[in-house]
């Protein structure tokens, strides 16, 4: 399938559809990529003030009373004027259904050429790693480096401790003291703006034992599907499975998964692990190809999922059904690998696969985040403002759509594991994967707890676990590739 981008007009144009969390991007990135058919309004000629601030905001507030899939949280009463930035006013618009636990900066405003280039070929700037702290211990560790970058170059991957933070070697200060002082927020500070060329020291520790390294931010686009330990066949006392680990939703995944796909038929695989424990989500179409790679005994009639919109938009609800691939496979079971950072396009492809699989589909780790809903994008391109704007909820075939406090409670299967970065993903040893192994081998286990909407509600505005008292590092305003992979830097 490809994604295609049908400008509706300016100064509002609905370009794709998208699933992810954390304030970026609903995940979903439109099955097809098929935007609302909405009549586009003539193109105005810009003025000087098109772009001012209070332009900005009239503009978005314009989008949200027309589109918020919500609109009976907005009280109308926000004052723009008490609004220094368009991201914070946006909040405002939004906060009565984020107190809902609806939209947990679901909705949100960032920039279209850097949005573009990262779904495109997942370009972004950074040291090419994602990190993970421990409130309690003052620690942050690395929980994966990914290739082509400066990380992974300068020996740094998973399970190396980051001890200490500076702009060079001679001003390194401790983690704990900065987490002491200033909590995960001081340490995402101290790494430093996600821009080409910021270098920092870092002091760390791995099995190679504890040394200084010196890393600079460089542009690398993001492999989805690892070169390493992205896809593989796992023997197991006569059983072949097949292992996926899957980071984001984006363009580029799309041949790396028919890859893999293709790979899994050709041995004639009927178990699948699917790992999806730091996939934040992505792209709607990616979800769909995914989907119908898993799908191969799904039917062209069967639904995939349903979107709905707002009452007043009602003509742009859409049904998605599977369509099986040449590369797909037809597994007996699946098991899917998540955490509290799986969410939106990744929880968007489990729900789907629930209602033909039922027991034999299982979470694995921990529960996910819990985001039922998609965005749309509008489009300022004289400002370069896309606004991420929750207006769609999706449904699986059975109706199930309400999983705001993450997929667990509506699982008939579940088992709870840890995310051991003692072991590198797709290592048979590790603990997710050993009991994801276990599970599809027919072993009992310990069910994943639930987690009240309550609990969730209360939680930081983006911090998202990942089990056993770690959290992926993420800052107060991520950009595109943060909100997508979470805990990247």
């Amino acid at each position: 399938m490809h994604r295609t981008r049908r400008p509706l007009g300016v100064p509002i144009t609905v370009l794709s559809l998208l699933l992810s969390a954390c304030g970026g991007g609903d995940g979903s990135g439109g099955f097809a990529n098929i935007p609302p058919t909405a009549t586009p309004t003539p193109s105005p000629t810009p003025t000087s003030g098109q772009c001012s601030l209070r332009a900005r905001e009239d503009w978005a507030l314009a989008q949200v009373n027309e589109w918020y899939l919500f609109p009976e949280t907005l009280t109308g009463s926000v004052d723009p004027a008490a609004y220094t930035t368009l991201a914070d006013y946006v909040d405002a618009l939004t906060a009565g259904a984020r107190a809902e636990g609806k939209d947990r900066y679901f909705s949100y405003v960032t920039s279209i050429a850097e949005e573009d280039a990262y779904y495109d070929t997942g370009n972004s700037a950074g040291f090419g790693v994602r990190l993970q702290y421990d409130e309690d211990a003052r620690r942050v560790f690395v929980a994966e480096a990914f290739e082509g970058t400066a990380a992974l170059d300068a020996g740094l991957d998973r399970g190396a401790e980051i001890l200490a933070i500076g702009n060079d070697a001679a001003s390194l200060r401790d983690v704990s003291d900065i987490m002491a002082s200033d909590g995960a927020a001081g340490v995402s500070d101290a790494l430093g703006p996600s821009t080409a060329g910021t270098t920092r020291a870092l002091r760390i520790r791995d099995a190679a034992g504890e040394r200084v390294v010196t890393l600079t931010k460089t542009e690398y686009d993001l492999t989805p599907v690892s070169s390493r330990y992205g896809a593989r066949i796992i023997e197991e006392n006569g059983r072949s499975i097949a292992y996926v680990n899957l980071r984001t939703f984006i363009d580029t995944a799309d041949p790396a998964l028919r890859n893999a796909f293709a790979s899994f038929r050709a041995q004639g695989v009927d178990q699948v692990i699917v790992d999806l424990r730091y996939n934040g989500g992505g792209l709607l179409s990616v979800a769909q190809v995914l989907g119908n790679l898993l799908g191969g005994n799904r039917a062209t009639s069967d639904v995939f999922a349903r979107m709905t919109y707002r009452d007043s938009k009602s003509a742009e609800n859409e049904t998605y059904r599977f369509a099986p691939q040449s590369q797909s496979v037809s597994p007996a079971r699946i098991a899917f690998i998540t955490t509290g950072d799986t969410a939106s396009a990744s929880e968007l492809v489990i729900n789907a696969m629930l209602p033909y699989l039922h027991a034999d589909v299982a979470l694995i780790g921990d529960n996910s985040y819990g985001k039922p809903v998609g965005q749309i994008a509008l489009d300022q391109s004289a400002c370069d403002d896309r606004l991420r704007l929750i207006a769609f909820s999706l449904q699986n075939s059975a109706g199930q759509g309400d999983y705001y406090e993450g997929l667990a409670p509506y699982m008939d299967a579940t088992c709870k594991a840890e995310d051991d970065i003692d072991h590198a993903l797709g290592d048979a040893r590790e603990a997710s994967i050993r009991q994801a192994i276990d599970w599809l081998g027919g072993a009992s286990c310990t069910p994943i707890p639930a987690v009240t909407q309550t609990a969730r509600t209360a939680s930081a505005e983006h911090v998202q676990s990942i089990g056993a008292g770690a959290h992926l590092l993420v800052p107060a305003r991520p950009t595109t590739p943060q909100r997508e992979v979470p805990g990247s830097f």
